[in-house]
């Protein structure tokens, strides 16, 4: 039996999936890793042990199956995309922790850009909006906050990336400092139109090109890992998302997938053309395949499945994620709602000033409407980035596939298709993320073609909407009405 190995990198755990022949997955392993807040709306995670939490996942998933290296076909990794690592590149150590997408420090300097009018020139070349979320400004912040960054990058001594290219520069020992044109696509720094480092936005954030990895196609021969001895190819590079779009077999424009994981992550593909938004969606690249490039439309809610780590971790009101589905049932009304916008808002409202707060309260308000309400704002922000899909690509659609942790909550996904008012269709492999990295990886091994993914996915439930326009309209009116109360709430 030959097999592929998906590393899938995420945002709270490093994960390693076994999947076999006919693309299932024999086996996975995981281990999370430190979240590390040095200050309010800072988040960082150490590096090194997101390189160890990640090898420690590969070895531990090869003994316990008893896979020798001459048994992988390929490796495939996906990632947390927009998170940023500089190091040198002589002794391959950080200049600091990585900063995570999620984290707010660079809004600042994000503020800077908008004043000197740089928003348009960003979403033409780029693809997406100004803000913190991005990697370019958080490469900028290390630069300019790190002492001897600055000097030591103008020397040719610090390059970046974001985790895709740590690992594959741990992998290779170094050798190898290289991205996917998706990963690239997240960084506010690469221009999507001629496929190339942006010169004007690494000049204006004084960012030397020198630190920038080389960019290739999803599926490439990305340098081998030595498994006791064993050069494995390391064959397709993903960002998560991209990497979920990818799996569920969203091959055809229009055709749509929601991944509910940390954050909640819409991607629309757009087939090989550049379509512009109007309303705060990112254009960004899907993948890039057999020398064509693909695009797609984001949105991306910040908080999604860290809303229901807050219910249990925070407010400890949970013992655990699973049980939300349980109490969520139990709760009767609608009436209460939650805005998890802890850090800021993102598509249609692209708000870094929002921030979160619970509508509706009254004395008879107890846990089990709080868990409810904070499973029904994943769906409400979901209708949000799908509404503007349908309003910037002219398209309706009515199916939408679903993916990620929170995808498994029964109640969640039936509300989804209720608020949705559309058919909510969930896959047999829920793994759509790490299946895509795997895919990638396979077909530029030759192991697997385009097709046989759509010949191998099989769905596990369909969710009909069940309830009637005029409730379907009536909730979501209430939904926008909270989430305006919380915009801007930092602002003076």
């Amino acid at each position: 039996m030959k097999y592929i190995i998906a590393l899938d990198q995420g945002t709270t755990s490093s994960r390693a999936v076994l999947f076999d022949e006919n693309g299932k997955p024999a086996d996975i392993t995981q281990k999370e890793f430190s979240q590390i807040f040095p200050r309010p709306g800072w988040v960082e995670h150490d590096p090194e042990e997101i390189w160890n939490t990640q090898h420690t996942v590969l070895t531990e998933l090869l003994g316990r199956n008893r896979i020798r290296p001459e048994d992988i076909v390929s490796i495939g990794i996906t990632n947390q995309r927009e998170t940023t690592i500089v190091w040198d590149k002589h002794t391959g150590q950080p200049v600091m922790n990585a900063i995570v997408w999620q984290d707010k420090r660079t809004a600042p300097i994000c503020e800077e850009m908008k004043k000197e009018g740089l928003e348009k020139y960003v979403r033409d070349n780029t693809g997406l909006v100004i803000d913190s979320y991005f990697s370019a400004t958080k490469v900028a912040w290390i630069l300019r906050n790190i002492p001897g960054a600055k000097e030591k990058a103008e020397n040719g001594d610090l390059i970046m990336g974001t985790v895709d290219t740590w690992l594959i520069w741990k992998m290779t020992g170094g050798k190898v400092h290289a991205t996917d044109y998706s990963n690239a696509s997240r960084t506010m720094l690469f221009n999507i139109r001629n496929l190339e480092w942006d010169h004007h936005m690494l000049c204006r954030l004084e960012i030397p090109e020198t630190m920038m990895p080389s960019v290739h196609p999803s599926s490439w021969h990305f340098g081998d890992y030595l498994i006791d001895g064993v050069p494995v190819p390391i064959s397709g590079v993903l960002g998560d998302q991209q990497a979920a779009l990818f799996g569920q077999a969203c091959f055809n424009p229009g055709e749509v997938k929601n991944t509910y994981g940390t954050g909640c992550f819409m991607l629309m593909n757009t087939g090989e053309e550049i379509r512009e938004s109007s309303s705060g969606l990112l254009t960004t690249i899907a993948w890039g395949l057999d020398k064509k490039i693909y695009y797609a439309f984001e949105g991306s809610v910040f908080i999604a499945g860290a809303a229901i780590q807050w219910l249990r971790d925070g407010l400890r009101i949970l013992d655990a994620a699973e049980d939300s589905e349980y109490f969520a049932e139990k709760a009767s009304g609608n009436d209460v709602f939650v805005v998890p916008a802890f850090s800021g808002l993102g598509a249609p409202y692209w708000d870094m000033y929002a921030r979160g707060a619970i509508f509706g309260l009254t004395r008879d308000t107890g846990k089990k409407h709080l868990i409810k309400a904070t499973l029904q704002s994943l769906a409400y922000q979901s209708k949000d980035l799908l509404e503007t899909m349908e309003k910037d690509s002219g398209l309706k659609i009515k199916k939408l596939k679903v993916d990620g942790g929170a995808a498994m909550n029964n109640f969640l996904m039936q509300f989804q298709a209720d608020i949705l008012g559309a058919r909510v269709e969930r896959p047999a492999i829920t793994e759509s993320t790490a299946l895509g990295a795997a895919y990638m990886a396979g077909m530029q091994s030759g192991f697997w073609k385009q097709e046989d993914i759509l010949n191998k996915r099989i769905t596990d439930r369909v969710f009909e909407p069940l309830i009637s326009p005029e409730e379907r309209n009536k909730l979501y009116a209430g939904w926008k009405k909270a989430v305006n109360r919380t915009m801007g709430w930092l602002k003076d």
